[in-house]
């Protein structure tokens, strides 16, 4: 299995790129959200036990992923140092149990960028992060940078539209058949 590992802050275009990925190559998508979203069902977000179902409901997808040798599973996820470190620990565990291929992509934008891109109807429609208060707040107050792997791939998405960007990832890792 490959894990495509794409990380970044809110509104670096994450959750756009892979699905622009996803129409180049096959492969299935785990959007950070989704989690969440879980968990929202059982608990108020940021409460006692919101974060732990989050994390295991991630671990128990990339688990079952990696088990069933899915091919391709893309994932985003917003990576803080050093918050982070222990889950992506973790996640690296999971794909060299399963013999699987890790491929992390810091995606980034300029703040201004991001601060165009924060109200977006999509991100509002998703409960994601929507105001440019909030997502200041965020920015000063997490290190949200590439994970601690020198493979690790930086692109800027304020550079390049979403499907440039993903072609550059699918060159970049030979994930086109």
């Amino acid at each position: 299995m490959k894990l495509l590992f794409l990380h970044g802050a809110p509104a670096a275009g994450k959750l756009t790129v892979a699905k622009a990925l996803l129409r180049i190559v096959p492969g299935r998508l785990m959007d950070n959200h989704a989690a969440i979203d879980l968990a929202l069902t059982v608990f108020d977000f940021g409460t006692p036990g919101f974060w732990e179902l989050v994390q295991n409901v991630r671990e128990a997808v990339l688990e079952a992923a990696a088990e069933r040798d899915v091919p391709l599973l893309v994932t985003t996820f917003c990576y803080a140092e050093p918050e982070d470190r222990a889950y992506f620990s973790r996640v690296e565990q999971i794909m060299q149990r399963y013999d699987g291929e890790l491929l992390p992509v810091f995606l980034h934008c300029s703040r201004e960028e991001a601060l165009r891109r924060v109200g977006n109807p999509d991100r509002v429609a998703r409960r994601k992060i929507s105001s440019g208060e909030h997502l200041i707040r965020d920015l000063d107050r997490y290190d949200l940078t590439a994970v601690p792997r020198a493979d690790c791939l930086k692109l800027d998405t304020s550079v390049n539209p979403a499907d440039m960007t993903a072609q550059q990832i699918v060159r970049h890792f030979g994930l086109g058949g």
